[in-house]
């Protein structure tokens, strides 16, 4: 699809608003937003203790075989392409410690992963629209855990396609599994699940 000059000023401008709204939103309204290709994501709930706790135990396991310049990072800031008109916030980013610095989002190109741990409110945030978005962002590895299934996903090799790119290969997992993240291998064994 070509994007004229005019088309291109307005995605700028509406994204603007958008990122604007979700700044001024940050501590008023609980839960977390997000700003897709659709518009803004807001998942109202906060996350599940079998959420956090997956969070924690990936982020753990992660750092224990990562090298000491990388970090399995679970704060913030965003991860952000304005031209794209795409900000994120991964449960647990793989990142050099390096690219860390400095003020503002993150670049998406230096995630090394994009790890999400499935809302057990908005499923389809994680498993439709973050699969498109990752990587429209660049991010070469995007891993799907899911508590309501035991079982998730590890997505890599992005392509094109004539509706943009996409992930070419897909390894899903059930929990027990261990589990390769880029060149670093993971076990799944003893994350919770949601009741």
């Amino acid at each position: 699809m070509t994007i004229a000059p005019d088309d291109a000023r307005r995605d700028a401008r509406l994204y603007q608003v958008m990122r604007d709204f979700v700044s001024s939103m940050d501590d008023t309204l609980p839960g977390k937003f997000e700003i897709t290709k659709e518009g803004i994501v807001h998942d109202m709930m906060s996350p599940a203790r079998p959420h956090e706790l997956t969070v924690l135990r990936v982020r753990k396991r992660l750092e224990e075989v990562l090298p000491e310049d990388l970090v399995a990072h679970t704060g913030t800031p965003d991860v952000e392409d304005a031209p794209e008109g795409i900000m994120r916030h991964p449960d647990v980013m793989v990142i050099a410690e390096a690219d860390m610095e400095g003020e503002g989002s993150f670049d998406p190109r230096t995630l090394l992963a994009a790890i999400e741990v499935v809302s057990h409110s908005n499923p389809d945030n994680d498993w439709v629209s973050k699969m498109r978005d990752y990587p429209l962002l660049r991010v070469p590895v995007y891993v799907i855990f899911d508590p309501r299934t035991a079982s998730g996903a590890v997505l890599s090799d992005i392509h094109p396609t004539p509706t943009g790119p996409r992930y070419a290969t897909r390894k899903d997992f059930v929990y027990g599994e261990d589990i390769t993240i880029g060149e670093w291998t993971v076990s799944t064994s003893g994350l919770p699940q949601y009741t």
